[in-house]
C-alpha cells in the first residue's frame, strides 16, 4: 500500500508527458476494441486448438 502511495505522490509531483498519456490511452482503447470485437463476433474457430488424444 505504501508503495502505491509513493508512486502516486511521485506522479503528482512529476506527471507523465502528454505523449505518454496519449500512448497509454491508445493501447487501452485498442485492447477494449479487441475485447468488444471478440464479444460481438465470437472467437474464431480456426484459432481454437484441436482436441487430440495423446497415446
Amino acid at each position: 500500500m505504501d508503495r502505491w502511495l509513493l508512486r502516486m505522490a511521485r506522479w503528482a509531483r512529476n506527471p507523465p508527458s502528454p505523449g505518454r498519456v496519449r500512448l497509454v490511452l491508445i493501447v487501452v482503447a485498442i485492447c477494449l476494441a479487441v475485447v468488444l470485437l471478440e464479444q460481438v463476433f465470437g472467437f474464431p474457430e480456426e484459432l481454437v486448438p484441436a482436441k487430440t488424444r495423446w497415446r
